[in-house]
């Protein structure tokens, strides 16, 4: 089973937010392909179901960003999932608004949420989708930042990006994760 992690805070204050661009991302999946995301375990929001015929798991974590990685490990030592089936969705701040970039290894780049999942897995080696939210103004306090919504302006770049990242992520599926890197990191 392939299982994809989209990063956020929980609540409806947060709903909106460039934080939580990777609970976007796991609920535009799950509405492509009729999965309900809505199953409690885990300490995350779950649903299960099929996409292009591979079973998947589309999990939102209920720790808040910073925690996310309890979720993540609750899964894995839950289901005996393996990391390498794995793939994290979260915002990032080094990409700009728009764009995806893929990694399958690297540092946490200053986010809590990736810090978590370092922490928790033991490893820097996991597939991720990051999606740009740009960075702020200078002298902008950067969790004001993160945690404010996309401006009306950007919508048709947040847009097409949660529609892209949709694409690369069930490419993923089937393909190996440098060939999805290869055709999404333009």
């Amino acid at each position: 089973m392939k299982w994809i992690v989209g990063l956020g805070n929980p609540g409806t204050t947060y709903q909106g937010t460039r934080h939580n661009i990777g609970f976007m991302a796991i609920d535009a999946l799950a509405k492509r392909h009729g999965i309900h995301v809505t199953q409690s375990k885990c300490k995350a929001l779950l649903g299960e179901g099929n996409i292009a015929g591979t079973k998947v798991a589309l999990i939102k974590p209920m720790t808040y960003m910073n925690l996310s990685g309890e979720s993540v490990r609750g899964f894995m030592d839950y289901y005996k999932a393996d990391l390498a089936d794995m793939i994290v969705v979260y915002d990032d701040l080094d990409t700009e608004c728009g764009r995806v970039r893929l990694r399958y290894q690297g540092s946490a780049g200053g986010h809590n949420g990736i810090k978590s999942i370092i922490a928790h897995t033991g490893t820097q080696i996991f597939n991720r989708v990051r999606m740009g939210i740009s960075r702020p103004q200078p002298g902008m306090n950067i969790a004001d930042y993160v945690l404010s919504n996309f401006p009306k302006s950007e919508g048709d770049q947040v847009k097409a990006m949660i529609e892209e990242t949709c694409d690369a992520l069930e490419f993923a599926l089937k393909h190996p994760f440098d060939q999805t890197m290869a055709k999404y990191n333009r």
